[in-house]
């Protein structure tokens, strides 16, 4: 068993953002990862459990929160076409990061702006045709949580609402990214040992940052810290497009 550090540091960065935001380890996680040596299926099988684990630990402490209305959508609109392009995505390849980092950035700002707030109203009233595209992104490039976390932005949730409705919608598309890796055999040789320090380290992270972080942030501050994180997402995607 070899623990390779240049995976845990990125474990423990993203595993901290996911643990405050409901996604990152995926989000930043895989061009990380990618940016460092690492194929795609190598970046999904260390990633995709750590996320699991996160999330589920999320769901049970604030299960009473979910909006099931938009999971359920969730699971009829979105999974589905992140099944069909993690199935495709071994066969093309496709540069849609410069398209969702201005869209972040766009986002962001809505608590700021009246006018961006009112044009993203209406760009989610189109939420099925907006549910399936982030299924795509998602199953092309791991990515989908840029898109779902700008959807629950614009729901104006609570913190714990947000976090747990974001939380259980990206631990539905890992479990089936995940099963979709074992159908088709893509999941190559893993060592458990070395894969289960990395699920422990983002556990571990998050039951830190859950008591001293997380639940020191009011409402009104988890909004603005939201905003910041998409502002960052869409940059890191933008300079990611740049640099490809």
């Amino acid at each position: 068993m070899t623990v390779a550090l240049a995976i845990l540091l990125p474990v423990v960065l993203t595993a901290t953002i996911q643990s405050l935001f409901g996604v990152g380890v995926l989000l930043f996680g895989t061009p990380l990862l990618l940016l460092l040596g690492y194929g795609f299926v190598k970046a999904l099988t260390v990633l995709l459990p750590i996320s699991v684990a996160i999330n589920l630990l999320q769901i049970a402490v604030h299960r009473a929160h979910i909006d099931w209305a938009l999971f359920k959508k969730v699971l009829a609109y979105t999974v589905p076409f992140i099944v069909l392009c993690l199935v495709l995505v071994t066969e093309w390849k496709i540069n849609i990061y410069f398209l969702i980092g201005p869209f972040l950035l766009f986002v962001a700002l809505k608590n700021f702006s009246p006018r961006i707030d009112l044009l993203l109203e209406s760009l989610v009233r189109y939420e099925r045709g907006y549910l399936v595209a982030m299924g795509v992104v998602h199953g092309l490039t791991n990515l989908g949580g840029a898109l779902l976390t700008a959807l629950v932005h614009s729901k104006n949730y609570d913190k714990d609402t947000t976090r747990v409705t974001t939380a259980i919608a990206y631990c539905t598309f890992a479990l089936f990214q995940i099963a979709t890796l074992v159908v088709r055999g893509k999941t190559g040789d893993i060592d458990y040992a070395e894969h289960g320090i990395y699920v422990a380290t983002g556990i571990g992270v998050f039951l830190i940052v859950d008591r001293l972080v997380y639940t020191k942030i009011d409402n009104a501050k988890y909004k603005h810290f939201f905003a910041a994180f998409l502002f960052a997402s869409g940059c890191l995607l933008i300079y990611k497009a740049v640099a490809q």
